[in-house]
């Protein structure tokens, strides 16, 4: 069954509404959310009528184009999915799909060993694997990495297309030490993943210094249209090119970091980079030292402690001082521990 353009517009969007538990969705309130998605990615003003909506919810719930999603109404009124996990976009591929998706892999790997095409090595590989799993009903062949329950990954697709189409949104934004959430437009510029976490990076509005933002404590997304939206001079890679991590400090400049590796982690380490501009200084005596051009933050803080006793910082003083303390306060938390299980139970 062919659909249209503009109709997997209005299936994402009666998809993305219903997976948003917080609010109570009329037939009313799905008209004019698809009425506006509808306005914002094609330009269409006239909106959508009440027997369209109606219809779609009828395609969505029935197997025509595989969805069987499970939409009930609540009251009377209130349409929502009867599974709280649902979401049309983890329905099995069909034949013809894997027939597309396999032929839209083969040209990908052709593109392999080309520069511009180096960030696009894990994402062929991951597509791969998910055909081949898919065509053979057999086990995964490879295990990525990934976090179960990832809080605003649903942005993602929102986020992009606003950035792609340089659109300003208005966020509603709670940061871990914020007693209550705010709300600010935002000029979305680009998205990076750091950790096993999505981040938005963008500014507040022209002038302002560049500031990121973590998907998961993103409240709430809508369209700040009459907005014009600004344009920052730089790339992702220029951003972060000197940080490890997603903290940057546009004041501070990088530093020269020196760092002692034990020779049990050395090849880790020495093949694994901390970051790009890691450099091999010396072979010493149980270890090598290696070098890094950075700027300070948590975030290389963070990766250094990750080391334990296989890494001691030698310079700057700074990032010394920082780190014994933090190893000192560690330390003492070990001290005179209280162990909260039954001395009996195995250790």
């Amino acid at each position: 069954m062919p659909v249209n353009r503009n109709a997997l517009i209005r299936y994402r969007t009666i998809d993305k509404c219903l997976r948003n538990r917080q609010k109570l969705w009329s037939l009313n309130e799905l008209i004019h959310e698809c009425s506006e998605a509808l306005y914002e990615y094609e330009g269409i003003e006239k909106g959508v009528s009440k027997r369209t909506i109606q219809g779609d919810i009828q395609i969505m719930r029935s197997d025509k184009l595989g969805y069987n999603a499970p939409i009930i109404v609540k009251e009377k009124k209130y349409y929502t999915y009867s599974d709280p996990t649902y979401t049309i976009t983890n329905i099995p591929l069909t034949d013809q799909d894997l027939g597309t998706l396999n032929e839209v892999v083969e040209i990908l790997k052709q593109f392999k060993g080309f520069s511009h095409f180096e960030d696009m090595e894990e994402m062929i590989k991951r597509l791969e694997d998910k055909v081949n799993t898919s065509k053979s009903e057999n086990r995964s062949i490879i295990d990525f990495e990934k976090t179960e329950g990832l809080k605003g990954i649903h942005y993602l697709d929102e986020l992009y297309q606003a950035i792609q189409k340089e659109r300003v949104l208005k966020i509603t934004y709670q940061s871990f030490r914020a007693r209550k959430p705010g709300e600010f437009e935002f000029h979305p510029q680009f998205l990076k993943e750091f950790n096993n976490r999505w981040f938005l990076v963008g500014v507040k509005e022209e002038g302002q210094n560049i500031m990121v933002i973590a998907l998961d404590r993103i409240k709430k997304i809508d369209s700040a249209a009459r907005t014009e939206y600004v344009k920052v001079n730089t790339t992702a890679k220029e951003y972060f090119k000197h940080v490890v991590g997603v903290t940057v400090n546009p004041n501070s400049s990088t530093r020269r970091v020196k760092i002692f590796v034990a020779q049990k982690m050395a090849p880790y380490v020495i093949t694994k980079p901390l970051h790009p501009s890691q450099k091999l200084d010396m072979i010493v005596n149980r270890g090598v030292i290696i070098t890094l051009d950075v700027q300070l933050n948590l975030e290389l803080e963070g990766k250094i402690l990750s080391f334990g006793d296989s890494m001691k910082v030698l310079g700057p003083r700074k990032l010394v001082t920082q780190i014994n303390k933090k190893l000192r306060i560690a330390i003492k938390n070990y001290d005179n521990i209280n162990y909260p299980f039954n001395e009996h139970e195995e250790e």
